[in-house]
């Protein structure tokens, strides 16, 4: 078992993942990158309200993304909901432009084998 600990030490946090009801695409400089119907919607509320903290994040099975355009870099974050962060960029292009949890805590197992897209760093992210 890997729980989060930030579920704990946080617990008016909420951070909920389901599938994406839509067809989702990346493109970047104009060619499509990713494109998906099987995409995972991250969404982070706090509170009892349930206020949003950050907007929807559309997580892409990499099975479905050209991976062979990404190279890995050294760049990692952490977040206590998630796990750890490894990151690719674009060759020849926007680095660490591209982020994926490749062992996420229990609770986001969802988002495994998943990489999602700063969408700064594309020409466009699409759900349609």
């Amino acid at each position: 078992m890997n729980p989060a600990p930030g579920f704990k030490k946080y617990p008016q946090h909420r951070v909920e993942t389901r599938r994406a009801p839509a067809q989702v695409r990346v493109t970047y400089r104009g060619e499509v990158i990713a494109d998906t119907r099987d995409a995972v919607e991250l969404h982070e509320s706090f509170g009892a309200g349930r206020k949003t903290v950050a907007p929807v994040v559309y997580y892409i099975p990499r099975r479905d993304v050209k991976m062979d355009r990404l190279e890995r870099t050294s760049h990692s974050t952490h977040c206590p909901f998630k796990g750890d962060a490894s990151y690719f960029s674009f060759k020849g292009g926007p680095e660490n432009a591209v982020w994926s949890y490749e062992q996420p805590y229990d609770e986001m197992a969802a988002i495994k084998e998943h990489v999602a897209f700063y969408p700064d760093k594309v020409d466009s992210i699409e759900v349609s």
